[in-house]
């Protein structure tokens, strides 16, 4: 299931989208969503921070926190052209030397990454069969804050999932899309010591940030 999984993704997200998204970028920097999550997740400061952006595209996270101050960090990716598109931008702007890039499946390489500040999911939950494994790991690896950016549990989005990945089998094309229940994702971040102290739900995508939790009960700041 996990090298289908990698399969399908590295199709879908390929070097042609990959240009795309990084021209995209460039031009109008992080889309919404990925900005809110950004803002939230360096509420608390970012300089000298280390960070994981897991599924992270294009580096769009990325840059933006080195832009900020960051120390530096991992971007993992399951697609190489995405992982190339990253590192091409970080490369051109200085600090390439500073990111660890990590191809595959996240979940499998875990064991390999050291522990950082922040770490971030945006838009990653959801292309990603084992929810509790990828937010476990994820979780697991986080010193002071998590982010995600996860699809809202709704019936109308389930249902339009459930004709997306229809469309995907009668194309015999591999990479699946899931909306996994917003509470067993926060369940699963709460077994690892994370609070939720930031939330915002929209139309399709909920944002969500959570904070260690230290032995006074306070978040990590």
């Amino acid at each position: 299931m996990t090298c289908c999984h990698c399969h399908g993704v590295a199709r879908m997200f390929d070097e042609k989208m990959a240009r795309r998204q990084l021209r995209h970028y460039r031009r109008k920097g992080p889309g919404k969503g990925t900005r809110e999550l950004i803002d939230a997740v360096a509420r608390d400061g970012v300089e000298g921070r280390t960070f994981i952006d897991i599924g992270g595209g294009v580096g769009a996270i990325q840059h933006e926190l080195m832009g900020r101050g960051a120390a530096g960090g991992t971007g993992a990716d399951a697609s190489p052209s995405y992982l190339a598109a990253a590192r091409a931008e970080a490369d051109a702007r200085g600090y390439a030397d500073r990111i660890r890039y990590v191809e595959g499946d996240f979940v499998e390489r875990a064991g390999e990454v050291g522990a950082a500040d922040l770490v971030t999911l945006d838009r990653v939950v959801c292309c990603y069969p084992d929810m509790p494994a990828l937010v476990g790991a994820a979780s697991r690896l986080t010193r002071r804050t998590l982010g995600l950016v996860i699809p809202r549990g709704t019936w109308f989005l389930r249902g339009g999932v459930a004709i997306v990945n229809l469309f995907q089998r009668l194309r015999r094309h591999p990479f699946r899309v899931y909306v996994h229940d917003p509470g067993e994702v926060e369940a699963v971040a709460g077994e690892y010591g994370l609070q939720r102290r930031y939330l915002r739900e929209g139309v399709v995508w909920r944002v969500a940030v959570y904070g260690r939790v230290g032995d006074d009960g306070q978040t990590l700041t």
